[in-house]
């Protein structure tokens, strides 16, 4: 008896976030016109494969609000497999402000998530047939953030892939005004982390969460763990990556101007995870993954720098 081919090539579990930018420099507050857009870690990944002709499932839960139609009408239009959200009428879509800089640095953000709808996901919203049938399992340190249920959510997502030989890729993502203590933040993300097969720390996140200092060690305490690849970002000096073929630094790409730094992380995540699933060696995953997260910092929103398959194949990626 023949195993039936994965439905998907990725899944995905997180909260969405209809996200409002400010039309001007300054405080938030001074603001008179906003541009809606979209937001969420795992989202942002989603559409950025989605783009490059994966195929895409996101489970999640929105509230049956003006804001969660927008969400999902959007996800549906880039192509992602919206089977497994869930459009609560009881419950509200979570929202947020972004300030605009002029200055490279990251822009103000203002949360408005404390009892969305995502936020009372729990582990009995996993559909672990249509979770196993995905080749890859891509999650990252906010969905386990946001609430103690979404916890134990993204907790059995790892266990069920892991048990089904799927591979993992784990960005930390750290958000810690979303966590009680920071030492809570820590346990659970390097609890979530070791279960997967490719890490992808930023380098102050990596220098929190293991106590180490340089690329070298931070990618190395996670292979001792397990991890068959980590790529610690190093923002504008590149990235370094460790892994069962060796280890090695790719240079960063040239950015014009930096427009807005968020979302950066999650284009890096796309190239790396693209590149992986297609069997490119580490270096071109990496490189892809580096030009990726040069094209984010350029654009106002979070997703309008993550490329078509068109873009890449014209970069030579």
């Amino acid at each position: 008896m023949t195993t039936p081919a994965p439905a998907f090539d990725v899944a995905t579990f997180g909260e969405a976030m209809m996200l409002l930018v400010a039309d001007r420099p300054g405080p938030i507050e001074q603001a008179e016109c906003f541009y809606k857009r979209t937001a969420g870690a795992e989202t942002n990944v989603a559409i950025g494969l989605a783009r490059l002709g994966l195929k895409v499932g996101w489970a999640s839960r929105l509230g049956a609000d003006s804001m969660g139609r927008y969400l999902l009408a959007e996800m549906q239009r880039e192509g992602i497999d919206c089977s497994r959200v869930e459009c609560d009428p009881g419950a509200r879509t979570g929202f947020q402000f972004k300030g605009r800089v002029t200055d490279g640095s990251d822009p103000p953000v203002e949360y408005h998530r404390k009892g969305s709808a995502a936020s009372q996901m729990g582990s009995r919203d996993v559909d672990e047939p249509w979770l196993r049938s995905a080749r890859h399992l891509h999650a990252t340190g906010v969905f386990p953030a946001i609430s103690e249920t979404s916890r134990a959510a993204a907790c059995r997502t790892l266990e069920v892939m892991r048990a089904a030989g799927r591979t993992i890729s784990f960005d930390t993502n750290l958000r810690p005004t979303l966590w009680a203590t920071p030492e809570l933040m820590r346990h659970w993300i390097n609890h979530l982390a070791v279960q997967a097969d490719w890490v992808l720390p930023g380098l102050d996140e990596g220098r929190f969460l293991t106590g180490e200092q340089t690329p070298e060690a931070i990618a190395a305490w996670y292979r001792a763990r397990g991890a068959k690849l980590v790529v610690v970002k190093l923002g504008p000096e590149g990235a370094y990556y460790d892994g069962a073929g060796g280890t090695g630094h790719v240079p960063a790409f040239p950015v014009r101007e930096v427009i807005d730094t968020v979302g950066a992380g999650d284009g890096f995540a796309v190239g790396v995870i693209s590149a992986l699933l297609e069997g490119r060696s580490v270096p071109d995953a990496v490189r892809r993954g580096a030009w990726i997260g040069a094209r984010a910092v350029q654009v106002l929103g979070d997703t309008e720098g993550l490329p078509t398959r068109a873009q890449l194949q014209a970069a030579g990626l």
